[in-house]
């Protein structure tokens, strides 16, 4: 009798419902955008399944390149990595962002030049997820 109520006990706490440890944090795809303007890349878009933070740490990186018209690739000074971060308030486990870097190069990367991004890379430092864009 005794091991009956041990092992209903055990049963009994095994299916209680467990507490909630956050959330899965991933970025909504269909609400990420990428734009560009000039030499000055644009990430915006929205993080979910956030759980209880309070805010999340973003980090937006690339690598940008001065491209001239035949689209040969630049030298190393006409290439960098660039990178930009923000703190987003979370609300209703759910954080919205816009995050932008700016490729400066000299000499300046002007016409016929164009600035060229790659290596896109999205990363929320807070809980560990990155989104290659």
């Amino acid at each position: 009798m005794r091991k009956l109520a041990l092992l209903a006990a055990t049963v009994a706490l095994l299916t209680m419902a467990a507490p909630a440890w956050g959330g899965s944090p991933h970025f909504v795809d269909d609400q990420t955008t990428l734009s560009q303007a000039g030499s000055t890349l644009t990430v915006t878009g929205k993080e979910a399944g956030l759980g209880d933070e309070d805010q999340v740490h973003l980090v937006l990186s690339a690598t940008a390149a001065c491209v001239n018209p035949g689209g040969n690739k630049p030298n190393a000074a006409n290439k960098q990595r660039v990178t930009a971060a923000g703190d987003f308030p979370v609300q209703n486990g759910k954080a919205e962002f816009t995050l932008s870097v700016t490729a400066t190069f000299q000499p300046s990367c002007s016409p016929p030049m164009t600035v060229v991004f790659s290596d896109v890379v999205l990363t929320d430092v807070t809980s560990g997820i990155s989104l290659a864009l």
